[in-house]
């Protein structure tokens, strides 16, 4: 059982974040955000995903002249990701968005970081500092040679200041590189200096597959040792796939339960049935089921039965025919050609007594 490191709460507009709340799922569009129809499109598929906060970003004032209209359209929470430019920040918390990224080191002088607290105070806006290796102060990287964990904490640290100077505390924090190790340890150390909650990832995973590998190891090891108090999985993918492997990270450490788990063995040569399609097509067809069920889909008798003993629904194969399961019970003995749909129909028919297909 993991327990969860203590971190004082904060709001992303109705999002709570830290203390007991759940760790929250986050994406980032990856649309022209003065595109507002693609934006807003993608954001609602996120949301039907179970994206709970969204970033998107703000790179010139057009952009941020048009986040109250996205604002408006969708339902979660909406971060604006600010760099350099104070002007951006002061324009996006007019337009009414429920968070910042940025960093008030980076944003101009003292003069200008007052001006942005100021306004987010006023609002009531929350700001999550994020410190990525691949861009730390000059000073730093002579200081330390190259981003190491310490060298990105102390980023950090320079700019939780600025704001606690400012009497702001709805803060946020995130410690990003594309080195795992680093990430972690980056992590373990600000998690022994401060109480604000924290943003876990590992930046630029890379593509679908290896970046969930990567994500998944990464963020699963912090997870498992309490830290982390939202997650976006980032990956060179459509931002949908990071919300889905996001919760699939979750289920995996009994975090967050969402949608079904499926339950399914590696291919070897005691299958007496297609395992590998069967899979596949559940998996793909159970995708807009919400409700956290646990699928068993074996295909011999070794581990099959008591498998599907186990589950909600489950099927255990033999040689052209199987067992269907329902809440541990054998229902019936199908054909093999008639696995699937039987499946199928028992989970949706479970959702929809429950109200939640």
């Amino acid at each position: 059982m993991v327990i969860r490191r203590k971190t004082r709460q904060i709001r992303v507009g109705n999002v709570v974040v830290g203390g007991d709340s759940p760790v929250v799922v986050q994406s980032m569009t990856n649309t022209d955000t003065r595109d507002i129809d693609a934006t807003v499109a993608q954001i609602k598929g996120l949301e039907g995903g179970g994206c709970e906060v969204v970033r998107v970003a703000v790179p010139d004032k057009e952009a941020a002249e048009v986040l109250g209209r996205i604002k408006a359209s969708i339902g979660i929470p909406l971060i604006a990701d600010i760099h350099f430019d104070y002007r951006l920040a002061l324009l996006s918390i007019e337009q009414g968005v429920d968070g910042l990224r940025l960093n008030p080191g980076n944003i101009g002088d003292k003069k200008r970081t007052e001006h942005v607290v100021k306004a987010a105070k006023e609002r009531g806006i929350s700001i999550r500092i994020g410190v990525n290796a691949g861009s730390l102060e000059e000073d730093l990287l002579q200081k330390y040679g190259h981003p190491t964990p310490e060298a990105m904490v102390e980023s950090a640290m320079r700019h939780i200041r600025i704001l606690e100077e400012n009497n702001f505390h709805d803060i946020k924090i995130s410690l990003k590189a594309s080195n795992i190790h680093t990430t972690i340890n980056a992590y373990r150390l600000i998690s022994d200096k401060v109480d604000y909650p924290l943003h876990v990832g590992i930046s630029e995973a890379g593509p679908l597959l290896s970046g969930t590998v990567k994500s998944a190891i990464g963020i699963g090891i912090l997870l498992s040792e309490g830290i982390g108090d939202t997650i976006r999985v980032s990956l060179t993918a459509d931002p949908a796939e990071e919300v889905r492997v996001a919760y699939e990270i979750l289920k995996a450490l009994n975090l967050r339960h969402r949608g079904v788990n499926i339950i399914s063995c590696p291919t070897c040569g005691r299958m007496e049935i297609d395992i590998e399609e069967i899979a596949a097509e559940v998996e793909r067809r159970l995708s807009h089921i919400t409700l956290p069920l646990n699928i068993s889909i074996l295909g011999c008798i070794v581990n099959g039965i008591g498998e599907g003993k186990e589950a909600d629904v489950g099927i255990a194969g033999g040689k052209g025919s199987g067992l269907l399961f329902r809440n541990g019970k054998m229902a019936r003995r199908l054909r093999e050609s008639e696995l699937v749909e039987a499946l199928i129909k028992e989970v949706e028919d479970l959702a929809r007594d429950k109200s939640v297909i």
